[in-house]
């Protein structure tokens, strides 16, 4: 079960980042309460999944599900820009989050 919390974890902050945005600084009630709840979620799995798994493992992967989905989410909703460096960076933190899982 750590895993999957670690994962809710993950996407919560990815959420929690895309209401952050979307609320403008906190000028906008729905979005900055969203972020709030979102990030709030995210911190309580991640305590859950601490249970279990080492902090570090966890912190790790808890940071680059929501530093990729984030960036992700920023390219789908957003149209930042894609380029091959941004490309290869995203799959260099991908690869440090998969290389974790497999030590731990």
């Amino acid at each position: 079960m750590a895993w999957i919390f670690l994962l809710v974890a993950g996407v919560g902050e990815m959420f929690g980042m895309l209401f952050l945005k979307l609320s403008e600084g906190f000028k906008k009630r729905g979005p900055s309460l969203l972020a709030l709840l979102s990030g709030a979620a995210s911190f309580y799995f991640l305590s859950l999944s601490l249970k279990e798994l080492p902090i570090g493992t966890a912190y790790g992967i808890w940071t680059g599900i929501g530093s990729v989905g984030t960036v992700l989410l920023g390219i789908f909703i957003f149209k930042e820009s894609v380029s091959l460096s941004r490309i290869g960076f995203i799959l260099c933190i991908i690869a440090g989050v998969v290389g974790l899982k497999l030590v731990s």
